[in-house]
């Protein structure tokens, strides 16, 4: 008997640290859902920095970019992968609501059914083992009054078998016998009362209380195991609810790669950067096998005289040609004259264009400043009328300077454009033909390669059309410009021949005047019988200038 209830405590203690497993599992379990939802909203965040990170920003090139189709698509992709992020959103708050919640409220409900069932329990084992000891006593006095009344029996029969004993102690014997028989006989019915009592709360404990809180405690576990069940089910389900959506940013990053259309990019490129030049002609032959100075064919950028002199007025333009000109590194002239017509075309109009906003900034401004005072002049105590006026005066200073701006510029765009005759002041003109001589100088050294034969080799990135565009144009500016003084005089030590424009042809031995001198860039301009002037490379003459004629300076 003690032993079966002492397997009945070992179940008892197991079931118990089997259930606590069991939270234990729970919290776990939801623990991990904890993590996924920190990740999922890290994630999330991620993705949205990383799509914020790559958007085009305001004010830059990157707006100006939106007009090619990729660019397009790009920004769609990190749209949908805004979208993207948000569903990941959804996810976590769903797993923390529907899950991650749900549980933890779970969990202490479980704790506190599990604690009740297992007191219940405990209360039904201390009140078996209490009946166990009262049955347990009740039999040990049951045994000591039965042990008892033996021995007093003993005692009377001995007492009444001994003559020498008086007749009042063998009574006395008798009466002491008689009570332990008594008490025997009251314990002994007390004993089978305690004993029917405890089989009867036995038989209820280990039939009826002990498996009806087995029974709780089972269902309380499957319940458990369930919920873990319903859980992940959730947990599948959250995941699975947003994948339409996601599916549809997907094909949404699809599309806007299917919508890439190259023609048109490459198109708007082209559209972007044509000069507006027409294209170069053919060029001509030009035969060297005659004894004499070639002929430049009809394409070429100089002109020659009948008589196989070269006039003044063009050998003096010679060197101040467009291909010569070296690639602006500033800003520019303010009308972008440095520019290929069709490139000025569009940056007179993005200039007028951006006039035309502050214009209209600025107007904005006025009208509210004009309201302002309308209310001051109807309201006195809001504000003082005059005090406007001081912001009105110099909005408007400003409008008139900003539209004087734009009508410049329009004038501008006009002459472009063909629709007005170009309008020159010849004072400025001049000043930009000075810069032209001396950057063509420079840009001939760089963009071309002299050799010890008179040869040289030009940039092919140089724009024939540029150079018979400037040939016109600065054949007529020209014309009056001052002949500049001879500075000293030089002697040719190799013959050169002058094969492009800004250059001229020199025989070994002869001897020319110097009217420019080298600038560092290797070559020297100079002239002859002062209606033919050009440049020649500096290692192939000799220089005295008139300065120094006792200590003649020799560039080789």
């Amino acid at each position: 008997m003690c032993r079966e209830r002492i397997k009945k405590q070992d179940q008892f203690d197991n079931l118990d640290k089997h259930m606590q497993w069991g939270i234990e599992f729970v919290e776990r379990y939801n623990k991990f859902v904890k993590d996924r939802t920190d990740i999922e909203i890290n994630y999330a965040k991620q993705l949205r920095n990383l799509s914020k990170k790559y958007q085009p920003k305001k004010n830059s090139r990157e707006e100006e970019e939106q007009k090619f189709t990729s660019c397009r698509a790009f920004q769609t992709l990190l749209n949908e992968m805004n979208d993207y992020a948000g569903q990941h959103e959804v996810i976590a708050e769903n797993m923390s609501g529907l899950i991650f919640a749900e549980l933890a409220r779970y969990i202490q409900e479980l704790k506190q059914e599990r604690k009740m069932h297992f007191q219940e329990g405990r209360r039904a084992q201390q009140h078996i083992e209490s009946c166990w000891k009262q049955l347990e006593a009740s039999k040990r006095r049951f045994e000591r009054d039965c042990k008892e009344a033996e021995r007093a029996q003993q005692h009377f029969e001995k007492m009444d078998a001994d003559l020498n004993v008086t007749k009042a102690d063998v009574e006395k014997a008798r009466q002491q016998a008689l009570t332990r028989h008594q008490m025997a006989s009251d314990s002994k019915g007390e004993y089978c009362s305690i004993l029917q009592s405890f089989n009867k709360e036995q038989h209820e404990h280990y039939y009826t209380n002990i498996p009806n809180i087995f029974q709780k405690i089972q269902d309380l576990d499957e319940r458990r195991i369930v919920r873990i069940g319903d859980s992940m089910k959730t947990f599948s389900e959250v995941d699975r609810q947003v994948i339409p959506i996601i599916g549809k940013c997907l094909d949404g990053i699809t599309k806007a790669a299917e919508s890439i259309d190259e023609k048109n990019d490459t198109q708007l490129v082209i559209e972007a950067f044509k000069s507006g030049f027409e294209q170069p002609g053919d060029v001509e032959f030009e035969d060297f096998s005659q004894t004499m100075k070639r002929t430049v064919s009809e394409s070429s950028l100089s002109s020659s005289r009948p008589d196989g002199k070269q006039d003044s007025k063009s050998g003096k333009s010679k060197g101040k040609l467009w291909p010569f000109i070296k690639k602006n590194k500033g800003s520019g002239p303010e009308d972008f004259s440095h520019l290929p017509p069709e490139q000025r075309r569009k940056k007179l109009q993005q200039k007028i264009d951006e006039i035309n906003k502050e214009i209209q900034k600025e107007s904005d401004q006025r009208d509210a400043l004009t309201k302002m005072k309308d209310v001051y002049i109807k309201n006195p105590q809001m504000g003082d009328p005059n005090s406007v006026d001081p912001r009105l005066a110099e909005i408007g200073q400003t409008i008139e300077k900003l539209r004087q701006e734009s009508q410049k510029f329009e004038a501008w765009l006009a002459e472009v454009e063909g629709r007005l005759p170009a309008k020159t002041d010849q004072g400025r003109r001049q000043s930009e033909m000075y810069e032209l001589q001396s950057s063509a100088v420079n840009n001939c050294a760089q963009d071309r390669e002299s050799s010890p034969d008179g040869s040289y080799t030009e940039e092919q990135s140089q724009d024939p059309q540029l150079k018979v565009a400037a040939q016109n144009e600065f054949d007529d500016e020209f014309d009056d410009e001052e002949v500049l003084a001879s500075i000293g005089t030089c002697k040719a030590m190799y013959p050169f021949e002058g094969q492009n424009e800004g250059t001229i042809t020199i025989a070994e031995g002869e001897t020319l005047s110097v009217i420019e001198e080298d600038k560092g860039d290797g070559w020297t301009r100079v002239r002859r019988n002062e209606d033919e002037e050009g440049y020649v490379p500096t290692s192939y003459v000799e220089v005295y200038l008139d300065k120094s004629v006792k200590g003649a300076m020799t560039y080789i």
